[in-house]
């Protein structure tokens, strides 16, 4: 069975309906997975000062957090979060700077990996913070693999760095959720094939 980690950081859900989807694309193509929240940063006050916020919080406090052994435990990994001008959360880049001791002994290389984001404007940082991920799989040593044009979802959205979402729309509707869950099918129907074997 193909390990995948699905690994996210999201404010008001954006980003978590996406991972949830990815998930579920991942256990139909006959993974096992973790799904897995970044630590929150911020502090109480400011996400108290946002409804939305506070109430994706309270929502899924109860989603662990992720771990440098889900990462060491995975054959695939799907990294997402929100854009923060144009890169990455903090919250999530948190995380990864956690990873050093990980990297160092290369329990990091060799995995499949994919990135998957949200941005509140169409010109707002999709493609960039996806990119911003990507560097970080170059340094980590694994293959990565977006979903391209290779299926007729991805010619609708046109994300071929990894599925993305337009925040200003609303919350994601069923077209993005479908490309995310055709993301992780793909992601761990190629780990599968490449046996890419967890170094945990």
């Amino acid at each position: 069975m193909t390990n995948v980690a699905v690994i996210y950081y999201s404010a008001t859900g954006n980003v978590h309906s996406l991972a949830v989807a990815a998930a579920e694309g991942a256990q139909k193509a006959g993974a096992e997975v973790r799904l897995r929240r970044a630590a929150e940063l911020a502090p109480a006050a400011a996400i108290a000062a946002n409804p939305d916020w506070a109430e994706h919080a309270e929502r899924t406090k109860d989603i662990q957090e992720a771990m440098v052994d889900d990462l060491i435990w995975a054959d695939a990994v799907l990294l997402g979060t929100p854009t923060r001008y144009g890169a990455m959360a903090s919250q999530l880049k948190q995380f990864i700077d956690s990873t050093g001791g990980a990297w160092y002994k290369g329990l990091l290389a060799d995995k499949v990996y994919g990135a998957f984001g949200s941005a509140g404007t169409r010109h707002g940082g999709h493609e960039s913070t996806l990119l911003s991920l990507h560097n970080v799989f170059y340094h980590w040593g694994g293959v990565i693999v977006p979903p391209g044009y290779t299926d007729g979802i991805q010619h609708e959205l046109g994300t071929p760095y990894g599925t993305t979402h337009l925040g200003d729309e609303g919350p994601p509707g069923e077209q993005v959720l479908a490309g995310a869950r055709y993301q992780a099918r793909r992601i761990t129907q190629v780990a599968a094939t490449l046996g890419t074997g967890g170094a945990g």
